[in-house]
């Protein structure tokens, strides 16, 4: 951390924060450093999901490279998702997809079995490590006289690969495990799948996963989020949902027939249901929020949903949960209904007015099956509504004329749907700007106080709406932000600075904003076939979960120097206001922990220079040393790697007293905890 340490010696002048613990905003929930995932092609598979073999259930047909069909496309015409294909080995012709009372989806893959010389087929670009053991199985049957074997390749050599025979087959499904334990490392290891003899046989399904795996998903990248504490994870999606049933995904996961996701352009194996979903928030340790498809979906399918999750076993839905091994409700608490349906975009988009009656359709029916759940609606508010073409920045004034009308799904929805939802979501997702030319401190800052404006936008629109409708805080109608993401930046430290900012604009806004859901849980991750660490973006929510976490009260925090107005014009996704506290170039926030025991305070320095800041308390006092958590790196480009010294860590060191005022370093993130005078 070379360049923080040596330039704290350099001062500048003087920041002035004023701190009022008489103006406090309602406490943190533990919703608030909530993430979202969708099965966008393989990212889940990629990911979370420990099964290493695409297309395990032979959606596709097995054919050489040359007869490949084009690549799939989603309903908009955007480029689809491909996957590793399975190739044939031996004769081309030996291997062909049969129809006939396949195992699972519309057929199964044969072979045809030519003597002493192989036939079958095989996937690459598989990646295994030396020693660890890999177990899985295959669902086979065929003619007593083939001889049936798997292989696990992960080098040139004839000592570089595995070989399991199968038991003899039959002319019924069966399932025959076998384990592999690789003695090299590989990023382009091969399964195969070959037979020899006489008659043939055919492959239903297979699966090949790490042995220490838990209940499929993978042991490395679970673990490392159970550590983020996030309190929600809002799942299964995202735009796939919007075409996806849930009924086809429960039961036996080798017998879920895969499915083509539209939105994506992909196909999907279908391993990933409810019950799946379910196991991921326990081993990570969240709460799950469930968005039940108002797409191609209906109201009944939505119902279905909840008394499946959240039905007794005696229940119709429950029953079935408890026959697939789960007899206990899940007792999910969080539903969405529907995600973006005002979108153009979106797989059953549809006018504001008839999903008003939908919506309204959906919660009578979801709630009757659980009156206790809560329902959150899919609100977009007037500055996400714009045209394909938009090129105005939004600002208060520009969407003055959109509320109240089509632009202005979260109005429709208090106007139209009052008594039927708990809270409203909102989405926002802002993309870097690039200023080739601007100067390096100049473009930094504005680099990292862009995306905060989002929030700030969306705070500003909440007020207009409890100005309409009064019986938002009677009511206590809350606001969940659960999907956003600043995009097209690497994850490193200068994008740190950036998502440090966003949330400490949402710390500013918990007497509404009581949840969010980061786009996706995964991003907070670098990860490899085999290997995981937390990233740069992934220390920032612990660095805030920790230290600002549940049950923290936020204070007012005023200054001397309010947040200027953007250097450089940017392009729409920024909206025109001003995030941030006033105190430019820091931005700052405060609190105290639960028990009021210890005071707080976040600082973001997105310069390149060590900044001083002078803390005026009204309210409150502080005793003594203080604990000091910066997140920092060389530089702006420093990341976190798999196999890397981390580049971007958080520090802890002791601090002065509060009363000589703190020293920031330079591109960095801190939080400063002092104990507050009297506690003990």
């Amino acid at each position: 951390m070379a360049l923080a340490i040596s330039a704290i010696a350099v001062r500048a002048e003087a920041v002035t924060a004023i701190i009022d613990a008489g103006r406090q905003s309602d406490p943190v929930t533990q919703y608030e450093y909530g993430m979202f995932i969708e099965p966008i092609g393989g990212l889940i598979a990629r990911s979370l999901w420990a099964e290493m073999l695409d297309d395990r259930k032979f959606y596709y047909a097995i054919v050489p490279e040359r007869e490949d069909p084009p690549p799939p496309q989603s309903v908009e015409g955007r480029p689809g998702i491909t996957y590793r294909k399975w190739r044939p080995l031996g004769d081309d012709g030996a291997v062909t997809m049969d129809g006939h009372d396949p195992y699972v989806g519309t057929h199964s893959a044969a072979v045809a079995a030519q003597g002493n010389s192989p036939q079958g087929f095989g996937q690459g670009g598989i990646g295994v490590t030396k020693g660890r053991v890999y177990r899985g199985h295959i669902v086979v049957s065929g003619a007593a006289s083939a001889q049936v074997q798997v292989a696990l390749i992960w080098g040139p050599g004839s000592s570089d690969r595995q070989i399991v025979t199968l038991p003899t087959l039959g002319s019924d499904w069966r399932i025959a495990p076998f384990e592999f334990d690789p003695t090299a490392d590989s990023t382009d290891a091969h399964f195969e799948i070959t037979g020899t003899g006489t008659g043939g046989f055919r492959v239903g399904a297979v699966s090949l996963m790490p042995a220490d795996n838990i209940n499929g998903w993978r042991a490395d990248t679970t673990q490392i989020l159970r550590t983020l504490h996030s309190g929600i994870w809002r799942l299964p999606g995202g735009n796939f949902l919007s075409n996806w049933d849930w009924h086809g995904a429960i039961g036996s996961r080798d017998k879920r027939p895969p499915m083509f996701d539209y939105a994506w352009g992909a196909m999907q194996p279908n391993d990933l249901g409810m019950d799946e979903y379910m196991e991921l928030t326990r081993i990570i340790g969240v709460e799950p929020y469930v968005t039940v498809n108002a797409g191609l979906g209906d109201a009944n399918s939505a119902a279905e949903e909840v008394e499946y999750l959240n039905g007794t076993a005696e229940s119709e839905w429950g029953a079935k949960r408890a026959a697939n091994g789960h007899a206990a409700p899940y007792g999910v608490k969080f539903w969405n209904i529907g995600n973006e349906p005002y979108g153009w975009w979106q797989i059953g988009k549809t006018t504001l007015d008839y999903f008003l009656m939908k919506h309204n359709e959906f919660a009578a029916a979801m709630r009757s099956r659980d009156p206790s759940i809560t329902l959150i609606g899919s609100g977009a508010m007037p500055d996400q509504l714009h045209p394909k073409d938009a090129k105005e920045n939004a600002s208060l004034e520009s969407i003055q004329p959109k509320f109240a009308t089509e632009q202005d799904w979260t109005g429709g929805l208090l106007a139209k749907a009052w008594g039927n939802f708990d809270g409203l979501s909102e989405h926002w997702y802002d993309r870097a700007e690039k200023r080739p030319g601007a100067p390096a401190e100049d473009e930094l800052i504005e680099f990292a106080r862009s995306p905060s404006n989002q929030v700030r936008m969306k705070a500003d629109e909440w007020e207009i709406y409890q100005q309409r409708f009064p019986g938002i805080k009677d009511h206590q109608i809350f606001l969940s932000i659960d999907e956003f993401a600043y995009i097209g930046a690497p994850a490193n430290l200068k994008l740190a600075l950036a998502y440090s900012m966003v949330l400490q604009e949402m710390l500013r806004d918990t007497d509404f904003l009581t949840m969010s859901a980061f786009t996706m849980g995964v991003s907070t991750l670098d990860i490899t076939p085999d290997a995981s660490v937390l990233n740069s973006t992934g220390e920032v929510f612990k660095l805030y979960g920790d230290h600002f976490g549940t049950g923290t009260v936020p204070l007012a925090v005023d200054g001397d120097s309010p947040q200027p107005e953007p250097k450089y014009s940017v392009g729409f996704d920024h909206p025109k206001v001003r995030a941030g506290s006033s105190t430019y170039p820091l931005d700052v926030i405060a609190g105290l922990s639960p028990d009021r025991r210890t005071f707080r305070i976040g600082v973001v320095n997105a310069t390149f220079k060590p900044q001083t800041l002078v803390v005026k308390l009204i309210g409150v006092k502080t005793r003594g040393s203080g604990t000091a958590w910066r997140l920092t790196g060389n530089n702006l480009d420093a990341a976190n790697k798999v196999g890397q010294a981390p580049g971007v860590a958080i520090e802890r060191s002791t601090v002065p007293p509060l009363s000589r005022g703190v020293t920031v370093a330079p591109t960095s993130t801190s939080i400063y905890e002092f104990p507050v005078a009297g506690s003990r």
